[in-house]
């Protein structure tokens, strides 16, 4: 079995972030710090450290949907001592869980955790196109010109975004609110467009990422998804 997907089956990251720990030089096999991708494991020959801690594969399957709040950093550590979405969950399991995908600092709602790496590789792989709904509290009076333009998409960093949907708009003198269905995930993209059309996002929040929502769900709890949840997002 590769590295790194040994290491994401045993619930450290899914297999594209794992490839970055092992190259950071984290990594041991059978005693030697290994940094190159690629390297074949045998699980249960093979020893297998990381940041000194030994690594076996999960009993347990965990597939989790956490209500995020804002001012929460999506990452397993934060070296400037933020609070992580990882500290909503201490004690909760024994096996290491870690977050699918990301969501911003600001940014509240649907954020999936697991422990399976390659379910994890597979729901946040862009070829899945696996819908998100995002509702959004932006600056001004944003006419229907320049959320046609959301729609068609907006260039970033050189590329254009895919089509959008955009449903319920309501507006005031000094905002408008929508939601809006997109299927990529670049960083900051909702922000990011809002500005592009010249505008500022004030409140963001994803309700819906798949069949997965935010339903039952106050700011801060989690539950585990349901079996056809799961499936759902596996056949994305």
């Amino acid at each position: 079995m590769r590295l790194q997907k040994y290491l994401a089956h045993c619930g450290v990251a899914s297999r594209r972030k794992c490839e970055d720990i092992i190259a950071s030089g984290r990594v041991r096999v059978n005693g030697k710090i290994v940094s190159t991708p690629g390297v074949q494991v045998e699980p249960g020959k093979d020893s297998v450290y990381l940041d000194g801690n030994p690594l076996s594969p999960p009993d347990v399957a965990r597939y989790i949907v956490l209500n995020k709040p804002a001012g929460v950093i999506v990452s397993n550590g934060d070296p400037q001592g933020r609070r992580t979405v990882m500290d909503l969950f201490a004690g909760a399991f024994p096996e290491r869980i870690f977050p699918v995908g990301r969501l911003d600092y600001d940014t509240e709602g649907v954020l999936l955790l697991t422990n399976d790496g390659d379910f994890a590789n597979a729901v946040a792989h862009p070829r899945h196109e696996i819908e998100k709904r995002y509702y959004v509290e932006a600056t001004g009076a944003i006419s229907d010109a320049k959320l046609e333009a959301l729609k068609k998409g907006i260039v970033l960093d050189g590329r254009k975004t895919a089509p959008a949907r955009i449903l319920n708009v309501q507006r005031t003198p000094s905002a408008t609110h929508f939601s809006i269905i997109i299927h990529e995930g670049r960083n900051r993209q909702i922000r990011r467009m809002v500005e592009g059309i010249g505008h500022h996002v004030r409140y963001l929040r994803r309700d819906q990422m798949g069949p997965v929502t935010l339903a039952g769900l106050a700011k801060g709890q989690w539950r585990e998804l349901t079996s056809l949840e799961i499936k759902k997002l596996r056949n994305t």
